[in-house]
């Protein structure tokens, strides 16, 4: 039955006509299928079965909200593409062109890219270390789910079936009463934080070179780690420590003040697609290795802290009650070209873990999963941490403008992790 598209994931949908926010998720497999074929067959059979992949937009009317309605898996929905360089920095390259061609979700909200075979994956095993394989991308527009959803929603398509997080919708409440409510839980947010009962926010800092709209070459780079490798009390944790350096280093005279926007799940029930909050968190390039990395966890603990309070949910429950025609008003007036002196974050650093090593393409198994974020007016760089079994990916994409040399960048990046 159609669905009424909750208004955070409408957000998504129309503020991606100025800004695009298509995820771009890699998994390479390691060795091409036996028949190609029957595993694109295979493929689509479970995409087929999946409900909550075989919907599309409808958005008829500028007086209501969107709708996901059933819809078929036409042919073009998974695309086969022929490299003219079929190395692994190869296959990146062409996956940067695929960016600037992003979804019409009123016809489908994913679309499954191939690339076989593609030389030298890192983490298989020939000599090197090194395989030949197959490197699907999934491209996701960001309305449909969330890293968090992306990643079973995207692991059926390669065998493993895991249930899908629960979305429940709000009932749209009545909006004044809805929007007296959070005012008044917010202010009761700002006592606690006063009184020192809660965290208070890292707020914005000096927008840097990473800041600037993003101009010239785009690249993507992925660096790869057994999990043992990397220290810290977290994955995500060692990565921001790591990146706070390497960034430093090749920025110079960066402010202490250095920070990344870090995405993180919101507690409670699902009420969206698209069920997360940007916390700001500090990385502290002055100080020590280990100090660094105990002030980064701090921060994303009191992020958690901050989110659990009733003023977040109450904010949600605001939002979720706007009309639709005010919430299209509102990203209207939208400017891509206003350029911010303060900014929340100097990178995005995204990290999620999609669980065990057991996804195939055919008889190939999973090497590796990443997912490239996408820029944005105001951000030339992103990071991702993305784990699969005991692999993890750190990938960057940046734009010539944000990050300049980009494999003396990736050099520091991997001397540090």
């Amino acid at each position: 039955m159609p669905t009424r598209m909750a208004a955070v994931d409408a957000q998504f949908y129309w503020m991606s006509a100025k800004v695009p926010s298509d995820d771009f998720q890699l998994y390479a497999f390691d060795g091409e299928a036996t028949n190609f074929d029957q595993a694109v067959d295979d493929v689509r059979s479970r995409a087929q079965a999946c409900p909550a992949l075989m919907v599309r937009v409808d958005d008829g009317s500028p007086l209501t909200y969107p709708t996901w309605v059933p819809t078929a898996l036409e042919p073009e929905r998974v695309i086969r593409h022929q490299l003219d360089d079929d190395s692994w920095q190869g296959c990146l390259d062409a996956i940067v062109r695929l960016t600037a061609d992003q979804l019409d979700i009123r016809r489908a909200p994913w679309r499954l890219h191939l690339f076989a075979p593609v030389r030298g994956l890192p983490g298989g095993t020939e000599s090197g270390g090194t395989a030949t394989g197959t490197v699907a991308v999934v491209q996701v527009a960001h309305a449909l789910a969330d890293g968090i959803r992306s990643a079973p929603l995207v692991a059926r398509l390669f065998g493993r079936v895991t249930p899908l997080p629960d979305v429940t919708a709000l009932s749209p409440g009545f909006m004044p009463c809805c929007a007296i409510d959070a005012a008044r839980t917010h202010r009761h947010f700002e006592r606690d934080i006063r009184a020192g009962l809660l965290p208070t926010p890292i707020g914005p800092g000096p927008a840097l070179s990473t800041n600037a709209r993003p101009a010239g070459v785009r690249t993507l780079r992925t660096l790869v780690r057994h999990r043992a490798q990397l220290g810290g009390p977290t994955v995500t944790v060692a990565v921001l420590s790591a990146v706070s350096s390497a960034l430093a280093a090749h920025l110079g005279d960066v402010p202490p003040s250095l920070r990344a926007e870090v995405p993180m799940a919101k507690p409670g029930v699902r009420h969206a697609n698209n069920h997360f909050s940007n916390v700001t968190v500090g990385l502290y390039p002055n100080l020590g290795r280990e100090a660094r990395a105990e002030r980064i966890a701090q921060d994303l603990a009191n992020g958690r802290r901050r989110a659990e309070h009733p003023a977040a949910r109450a904010a949600d429950r605001a939002f979720a009650a706007v009309p639709a025609p005010l919430l299209r008003w509102g990203v209207s007036l939208f400017d891509p070209d206003a350029r911010p002196s303060q900014v929340s974050g100097n990178t995005v650093v995204s990290s999620v873990y999609r669980g065990p090593g057991d996804l195939r393409f055919g008889a190939a198994p999973v090497l590796l999963t990443a997912t490239y974020a996408p820029l944005s007016p105001a951000m030339g760089l992103t990071h991702g941490v993305f784990g699969i079994g005991d692999i993890v990916a750190i990938s960057i994409h940046a734009a010539e403008s944000a990050i300049g040399d980009i494999d003396q960048y990736v050099a520091r990046l991997d001397a540090e992790l």
